[in-house]
């Protein structure tokens, strides 16, 4: 990999604003920093291709970016920690930088041209395995340049304390433009998003929660006026276990798995892009939600790949599953998310059967939360976490775990844009977010829906979860056995015109790119009567 500045001139330092007063790091925002080490970093990131216009000349980039380098860079982009050697300082703020320095957060980088799929997973997986700058406002975007075919790719990296991935997104689709002509402008050049004010409550529920998973089951009765609400949802949450409950999970259900290891600093990512319509098909013939076959498609993936290893449970895995609680409206700049615990479906074989069991899950943890609101729904997860704090300890001093599992990896589904963007008129072919692993998770996946397709982001502990492409190929599939479980045709649902080009070039038609050409090492060969998994170039 090269990487060069985006001129020859010394970088300029930016003062587009007089210096701004101090803002404190609300305590949602600020576990983030708390939990930050260089083991659990607490960063996200997208990785985004492109296909440039036609007449893209040599110099395409390099003029997009000196324009974007005139650019005023707006709160929260130009915002740095007042603490930064001292992440859990009590008094933790937020400062504007006065010598930002743009070069350092727009790094252009190169790959050997042509440059493949391959090595582009490989320096992605390079450059997420790397902590941030806190001494800086923490956010880096690397215009990753060589691609085959003239394309380019845009690898965005951002502390989850400045902000979150529901308000990350919505900047993204404010960022582009469904207009091909269109210059628009780069997210860090937009004006911030309007922060909501929380509930008189939720401060001092965050800040009991925010500390450590103990503090967490303190918290959840801590809230004045959620109390009754919390304490009738875990009554009926405890009471409803049995044989007749058997898929609804709380905070000691998940069993022990290699997923629930320590992580090492480094990372290893794969990506999967389907139509979204084969989703919708699978849906509507089943009566779950499109989360319900997400959840389904992912366990059928999971349970070829441990079967593969030797490592599959015999209960199901529970994926922690994160909710949006914002109020309708509300696009913020903080966190707002509580938690559903629900079965994975891993310890059934037959696929529209592991479907019907993860349906049956998430419909009896919604049931849970119904009717709560936004810090009782808060204080609830806050029950449901508190168990993983000797998970995350065991996996800490690489010891067994003397308690039941809280989880086995995190599961989360994020809406994005609906319409097909464009940045200075090259177009957008995927989202894919890049998530975060911790010890006694070391296995998250993340998809964002764009466009008509779903597009999956699968990160995980180099050590602790090996060969992580060949979880992403078997999840596509997980996906067509589903569909032939339930009579459906692969295409199923497909609205996409006849002179489309050839399939094999369409999202959907099975691994993505990314995930074709970065497969690992061949392992053994999986004990299951299933087809071998495609084999490809080494990571």
């Amino acid at each position: 990999m090269m990487q060069s500045r985006g001129n020859d001139a010394p970088s300029r330092v930016r003062q587009d604003r007089p210096m701004s007063k101090k803002r404190r790091v609300p305590p949602q925002d600020a576990m983030f920093l708390w939990t930050e080490t260089p083991e659990t970093m607490m960063h996200v990131a997208s990785l985004m291709p492109f296909t440039p216009p036609a007449n893209a000349g040599p110099t395409y980039l390099r003029d997009v970016l000196d324009e974007a380098r005139e650019e005023p860079v707006l709160s929260p982009w130009n915002m740095k920690l007042t603490h930064p050697f001292l992440l859990r300082h009590p008094l933790q703020a937020w400062v504007e930088d006065e010598n930002f320095d743009f070069d350092y957060h727009v790094r252009r980088s190169a790959l050997a041209s042509p440059g493949d799929e391959r090595e582009l997973g490989i320096l992605v997986s390079r450059l997420h395995s790397h902590q941030l700058d806190f001494t800086r406002p923490p956010w880096e975007l690397h215009v990753i340049e060589g691609l085959e075919g003239g394309r380019f790719a845009l690898y965005t990296k951002v502390h989850h304390a400045l902000v979150d991935g529901f308000t990350a997104v919505k900047m993204l689709g404010r960022s582009l433009s469904e207009d091909p002509e269109s210059k628009g402008k780069f997210f860090f050049s937009l004006d911030p998003p309007k922060r909501s004010k929380p509930p008189k409550q939720s401060a001092s529920l965050v800040s009991a929660v925010s500390g450590t998973a103990s503090g967490v089951a303190k918290g959840a009765f801590g809230a004045v006026g959620s109390a009754a609400g919390v304490a009738k949802a875990v009554a009926k949450l405890e009471l409803s276990r049995g044989e007749e409950h058997k898929n609804l999970k709380g905070g000691w259900s998940a069993p022990d798995s290699i997923l629930n290891q320590r992580t090492s600093r480094t990372r290893r990512f794969a990506t999967q892009q389907f139509d979204t319509s084969r989703f919708k098909a699978i849906a509507k013939a089943s009566g779950g939600t499109l989360n319900d076959v997400v959840m389904a498609v992912c366990g059928g993936g999971l349970r070829a790949y441990l079967e593969e290893l030797g490592e599959l449970p015999e209960k199901p895995l529970v994926a922690f599953v994160p909710v949006n609680i914002r109020e309708e409206g509300d696009e913020g700049g903080g966190n707002k998310v509580a938690v559903l615990m629900a079965s994975m479906g891993t310890d059934v074989e037959d696929p529209v059967g592991r479907l019907e069991a993860v349906i049956d899950s998430t419909s009896q943890a919604k049931k849970q939360m119904a009717g709560l609101g936004q810090v009782p729904a808060l204080a609830y997860s806050g029950y449901l976490l508190a168990p993983s704090l000797a998970q995350t300890l065991a996996a800490i001093a690489g010891v067994k775990n003397p308690l039941p599992t809280t989880f086995n990896l995190v599961l989360s589904n994020v809406p994005g844009p609906k319409k097909t963007l464009y940045l200075r008129g090259s177009r957008l072919e995927a989202v894919y977010p890049v998530s975060i692993p911790a010890h006694g998770m070391a296995l998250n996946i993340t998809l964002e829906t764009y466009a008509d397709t779903m597009n999956f982001g699968f990160i995980g502990d180099r050590e602790a979860v090996p060969h992580l492409q060949r979880l992403a190929v078997y999840t596509g599939e997980a996906l067509i056995a589903l569909e032939r479980g339930l009579g459906l045709p692969p295409d199923a649902g497909d609205t996409r015109p006849s002179e489309a080009p050839d399939k094999r070039e369409q999202p959907g038609a099975g691994p993505s790119a990314v995930t074709r050409a970065a497969l690992a090492k061949p392992g053994e060969k999986r004990t299951a009567k299933k087809a071998p998994a495609q084999k490809s170039a080494t990571d």
